[in-house]
């Protein structure tokens, strides 16, 4: 019997327990083409899809089928769910130390509208939403003066003033960087974020794992294996994050699916990845110019292809501050689960082009998803409280009426 309100651990995220029986039973109902069936028969039993698996399914020219067997994975776990929460996005700084190829928000200390919040400046800031949130989602640039103190002195006064608002804060190569500037290892930096009040990593900057590219599109920022190890000494800590993968840039098919193999295998470590999310590169704006926008098509593929491989990771986010209301909708008939926030503010995705409109109340979102066909669900950040939300309008002010003469 469904329940209007319920919890779940932070390993298990809202997923059913029954997942994989449900999701035996509903395969094994429908009939599939030559090229998937041994696929959908993999997924029925159990058994991990492969690398190969991954790159039959990118080359499979049935879009429609593919978000089929996406939508009945999805089915499987939350039956007609789609989840979302009420944040805030607050980047604390532009300025950095590095100078990515595919960024549009980074700036030199030197540059006019380079900016540095300082903590009562961040505080705020966090005033102007505190009211309408119940998540701060904040990552920014690597400043060249900020060590681990500005970081705890930072999230402590925010989690002072408002406690019941979750902080979910700091990329892996943010937590790197802290490291490096207060000469601490990536365990005891995360240990003093956490006690100072951080809830959860968003996982951003993981582009695609593999160090080549990175060497072209992020040169300097965290390798591979650090930006998987951070991931892993925060789920030691009991920290739950979340992870990303940034597409359309340089890489091949072949590396998006090793990335999400490496994603799946940390995930098998501590259940404590939460929710995938696979963003499209931006191109307006920035410094890649042999890179190319992904289409709706390759979006979509995209975001099926990562419900089918990560086994391991409960949730797949249709980002809509990158990919649009409209292909966010669309998502959530192709795998996809979550559409993130309210958000209300946002700078790194829209100064490298997204449209996405900042001016959405839970209204908005719920009612994106129930038009999508799907029952909304407002979440907390870390998945283990949930509400069903009723899509009820704003209500109208009264008005006299005009007296005609």
């Amino acid at each position: 019997m469904f329940m209007t309100e319920w919890s779940a651990s932070i390993q298990n995220a809202g997923c059913a327990v029954d997942w994989q029986k449900k999701l035996n039973l509903s395969l094994n109902n429908k009939q599939w083409s030559a090229t998937i069936q041994p696929i959908a028969e993999k997924l029925a039993n159990g058994i991990r899809l492969s690398v190969d698996d991954g790159v039959i399914l990118y080359r499979h020219n049935n879009l429609s089928e593919l978000g089929m067997l996406a939508n009945l994975v999805k089915h499987s776990r939350f039956d007609n769910k789609v989840f979302f929460n009420s944040n805030v996005h607050i980047n604390q700084t532009n300025i950095c130390v590095l100078a990515c190829r595919f960024c549009a928000f980074r700036r030199s200390k030197k540059q006019n509208d380079a900016y540095a919040m300082t903590v009562d400046e961040y505080i705020k800031e966090m005033d102007k939403f505190a009211e309408h949130i119940d998540e701060v989602h904040s990552v920014g640039g690597l400043h060249p003066d900020w060590d681990i103190d500005y970081y705890v002195k930072l999230i402590r006064t925010a989690k002072e003033k408002y406690p019941d608002i979750s902080i979910k804060a700091l990329t892996a190569v943010e937590v790197k960087h802290l490291s490096n500037l207060s000469n601490i290892d990536f365990s005891e930096t995360l240990k003093r974020l956490k006690n100072a009040g951080l809830d959860s990593l968003p996982g951003g900057g993981a582009e695609i794992l593999n160090d080549d590219i990175r060497e072209i599109i992020c040169k300097g920022k965290e390798s591979s294996e650090e930006y998987l190890e951070i991931h892993r000494q925060a789920h030691l800590l009991g920290i739950p994050s979340n992870c990303t993968m940034l597409f359309g840039t340089i890489e091949t098919i072949e590396d998006r699916l090793e990335h999400m193999d490496k994603l799946r295998k940390l995930a098998d470590e501590s259940s404590m990845l939460q929710c995938f999310v696979p963003y499209p590169f931006l191109p307006d704006s920035s410094r890649l110019p042999q890179a190319q926008l992904a289409t709706a098509n390759e979006i979509l593929r995209t975001i099926a292809i990562s419900r089918l491989m990560l086994d391991s990771i409960p949730h797949i986010k249709a980002y809509r501050m990158n990919i649009g209301d409209e292909v966010a909708e669309l998502a959530l008939h192709y795998g996809a689960d979550d559409v993130d926030g309210t958000v209300r503010q946002e700078s790194i995705m829209h100064l490298a082009g997204a449209k996405s409109s900042l001016n959405y109340g839970t209204y908005q979102l719920g009612k994106l998803v129930k038009d999508a066909g799907f029952l909304p669900i407002k979440r907390n950040t870390i998945y283990t409280e949930f509400n069903e939300f009723q899509v009820l309008p704003p209500k109208r002010i009264r008005r006299l009426s005009v007296i005609q003469s």
